[in-house]
């Protein structure tokens, strides 16, 4: 088989003998709700973690400070701070995206 060949199957026949779904379609009701309470499951998790890591960043500052010790301890709190935004974060900024920067994810709910 040459080249020309496999262009033409790769990027032509073969996508036309794909089925496109029609408009209109939606996800079964029970995978919906099963993506919903994972995504939820996933989104208490980040929370948790976020708590735990300012915990555990608070802790280690005041020991070393208690110790008199000098160390980068507001990096890492900068860097957890970040990482409770982007999971707070997370949820709205998909809905915007999905939804075509409009504000109809939030009625939705």
């Amino acid at each position: 088989m040459s080249m020309p060949d496999l262009y033409y199957r790769a990027l032509i026949a073969l996508p036309a003998e794909v089925p496109q779904p029609t408009k209109g379609g939606s996800a079964p009701k029970d995978l919906v709700s099963a993506v919903k309470v994972g995504l939820n499951l996933l989104a208490w998790a980040g929370t948790a973690a976020g708590v735990i890591g300012v915990l555990a960043c608070g802790t280690v500052m005041a020991i070393s400070h208690k110790r008199g010790e000098a160390s980068e301890h507001m990096s890492r709190l900068g860097l957890v701070l970040a990482g409770c935004v982007l999971v707070a974060a997370a949820g709205p900024l998909v809905s915007w995206f999905f939804n075509g920067g409009s504000d109809t994810a939030a009625t939705n709910q």
